[in-house]
């Protein structure tokens, strides 16, 4: 069996990475600023690049700042020089990931973009090399040494673009005040678009699928409901159609428990009165917070007036993927 102390190995990773990146944070000065302030007036695209390790940094910068209210995509230096070059236009700005700043397909592109007239901001690790210099702004990724043994593959450096590209990120969302909501919007297809963009109204069971009975009715009025409608319960109405109560499978249960006449009883003395319920536009994910809490499987919708409009059921959501 190998005695190589993988943990000792993983452990000092990680501590010389967290340590590049403390370093890099305690060097954030007003250049930070100044990069946020060019990207929140870019009136186009956010282009960002870079080649090998850090291409695939800049990848996922790009992919951030997009889902997050800032328009951006990746360009590959490569096929930049070959044609892609003319995606970029003098409304953009560029973000050019480069540890060393002199990459021979970074520095290739630096002459058209600055005709072109692309707002540059580097992230580099060399401010003296020919990508910082040709920035507008110079990001300082700086790192005393790679966490790789050989001080030869790209590590805490790629980690520290990472890390600033992420800070860009926030820093950006947080200035053009970016919501929940907004995140949703640009994530329709996951759990939290759903969870953020259901609305109840989009899952309930509406029009004569709604049982309701008047407060008058007898319980075998209010059973024959139920039996018809298949939510175990019925809206209970008065005589202006406004929601007062309830009567669900646990209310008939109690009935038989007490010994009441089901053949006679009416459902107005053996309702639960004002029940809880939910209103059509509140999301989905809220109304199921509430049926969670209070162990209830269904809820009525009501509206504004308190008129009975919907019938939300555990199942409703389940369908939904909120479960």
């Amino acid at each position: 069996m190998s005695t190589f102390d993988f943990i000792k190995s993983a452990q000092r990773t990680i501590s010389m990475e967290v340590a590049a990146v403390t370093a890099m944070a305690q060097r954030i000065d007003s250049s930070f600023s100044q990069a946020c302030e060019i990207i929140l007036a870019c009136q186009g695209r956010t282009v960002v690049t870079g080649i090998g390790k850090s291409g695939h940094i800049a990848k996922k910068i790009a992919a951030s700042l997009a889902s997050t209210g800032t328009p951006a995509f990746f360009v590959h230096p490569a096929e930049a020089s070959h044609g892609d070059l003319g995606m970029i236009t003098s409304n953009d700005v560029v973000i050019a990931l480069s540890n060393s700043g002199s990459s021979s397909e970074m520095v290739a592109l630096l002459p058209t973009l600055t005709r072109v007239g692309a707002k540059i901001i580097s992230l580099c690790g060399k401010a003296d090399s020919p990508l910082a210099q040709a920035a507008n702004v110079n990001l300082d990724i700086w790192i005393e040494s790679e966490a790789c043994p050989l001080d030869l593959a790209p590590t805490s450096s790629t980690t520290a673009s990472l890390v600033m590209g992420d800070a860009l990120t926030v820093a950006l969302l947080e200035a053009r005040g970016f919501s929940a909501e907004d995140f949703a919007f640009r994530h329709p297809g996951g759990t939290l678009g759903r969870k953020l963009l259901l609305r109840v109204s989009d899952v309930m069971h509406a029009g004569d699928q709604v049982p309701k009975i008047h407060r008058a009715a007898s319980l075998g009025e209010t059973l024959s409901m139920m039996t018809a409608k298949g939510f175990g319960m019925t809206a209970v109405m008065d005589d202006s159609d406004k929601l007062v109560g309830i009567f669900t499978d646990g209310d008939l249960r109690r009935c038989v428990d007490k010994g009441i006449n089901i053949g006679s009883a009416i459902v107005g003395d053996v309702m639960t009165p004002n029940p809880r319920t939910v209103q059509s536009r509140m999301l989905a994910a809220q109304a199921l917070n509430l049926m969670e809490t209070n162990k209830i499987t269904a809820l009525i919708v009501e509206d504004e007036n308190q008129k009975a409009v919907g019938v939300l059921h555990m199942h409703d959501l389940l369908r939904a993927g909120l479960v």
